[in-house]
């Protein structure tokens, strides 16, 4: 079945004219499709319009399954697809806007021993559309429409799945999610966070996109990098810095580097490693409080070590701050609610 949300506006025309149905009926098609509607529902379409269209599209590749809301306000989605897999998602709420954290894959294979969402290893990529679904579903959620009306207002690559794995699938859905004529998000809102995959970084750079890179980071040696993240055996940190400073001379885009506060991770030394890996890059570092997994050695840093770590940080002249810790009581970090409802669900059948 092919999705609506994965075709632009000339692209449906297109589609209208091998139909010889009046090119109108596309920018209806669209809007309806930007605004997560059923093909049943396009009110303002003949019905034998529906009826084909039904035949071979959707309009809703992804509905919401499961709701957990946390006594913060941060909310969790579990997303059905339409082959039964899930995926998560979780709108957090700041005083600035609705920043919606979406999946890119189902499952992971980048096997960070810090992040549930890969013990399971990959099923499969998520199609542009399926990206599209999960934004457009919690923003009718919320009662949102379109441009100016819209309730998602930034959007962040960071769920299940590594998104430079599913490269094509995610500069399309980026190029569609911030398209003048739907939900019009501006890429400058729109966050991508990778493990470090260098020659995709390079690639990236090369899309001309607005977006804000985000690398998960997390050690300063290639010795530590290794024992945590299984990237870090196919790309040193060499080959990791290289491609970040091209990508920041193509873009000028500030690059947001992901640090997990784990203990023999926060010394002086890692903070002076940092300075000297990220020099001429305009440079923030997110401290993430550790979300143990079933898997994970980490240890979390005592508060001594951390505030060491961010002194050293601040001395060196680089942005800094501690991530905020939404959504705990719900397993609010990658892959962790999934795992749970999907062992839940298999134990009571």
């Amino acid at each position: 079945m092919k999705i609506l949300q994965e075709y632009t506006l000339n692209e449906l025309k297109a589609e209208m004219d091998a139909r010889t149905v009046k090119r109108f009926r596309a920018e209806q098609i669209f809007s309806f499709a930007a605004n997560y509607t059923p093909i049943e529902d396009m009110s303002n379409l003949p019905k034998e319009l529906r009826e084909e269209l039904a035949k071979e599209f959707t309009a809703t590749p992804v509905t919401i399954y499961k709701e957990f809301i946390s006594k913060d306000g941060t909310i969790k989605f579990l997303f059905k697809l339409a082959d039964d897999n899930i995926v998560e998602g979780v709108l957090m709420k700041y005083k600035y806007g609705n920043t919606i954290c979406i999946s890119t894959q189902v499952g992971c294979r980048m096997g960070c021993v810090f992040c549930a969402s890969g013990i399971d290893g990959k099923l499969r990529d998520l199609s542009a559309g399926e990206m599209m679904g999960e934004v457009l579903a919690v923003n009718k959620y919320l009662g949102g429409g379109l441009k100016e009306d819209r309730k998602i207002t930034n959007i962040v690559l960071m769920g299940s799945g590594e998104p430079l794995d599913n490269y094509d699938n995610v500069v399309k859905f980026i190029k569609l999610i911030s398209s003048n004529e739907g939900i019009n998000i501006s890429q400058r809102n729109i966050s991508l966070s990778t493990c470090g995959i260098a020659p995709k970084i390079r690639k990236l750079a090369d899309e001309d996109l607005g977006i804000t890179l985000t690398i998960s980071l997390h050690a300063t040696t290639d010795e530590n990098r290794r024992k945590i993240m299984n990237i870090a055996s196919a790309y040193s940190l060499a080959d990791l810095i290289e491609s970040i400073q091209y990508y920041y001379k193509k873009t000028k885009r500030r690059i947001v580097f992901e640090y997990i506060l784990s203990r023999g991770n926060v010394s002086k030394d890692d903070a002076r490693r940092i300075a000297s890996l990220t020099k001429g890059v305009m440079t923030h570092i997110n401290m993430i409080p550790i979300n143990r997994t079933p898997t994970s050695p980490l240890v979390p840093a005592n508060k001594e070590k951390v505030t060491e770590f961010f002194e050293g940080l601040k001395s060196a002249g680089i942005s800094a701050t501690t991530r905020r810790t939404l959504g705990a009581d719900i397993d609010g970090a990658c892959g962790q609610l999934r795992r749970r409802v999907l062992k839940e669900e298999t134990e009571n059948q």
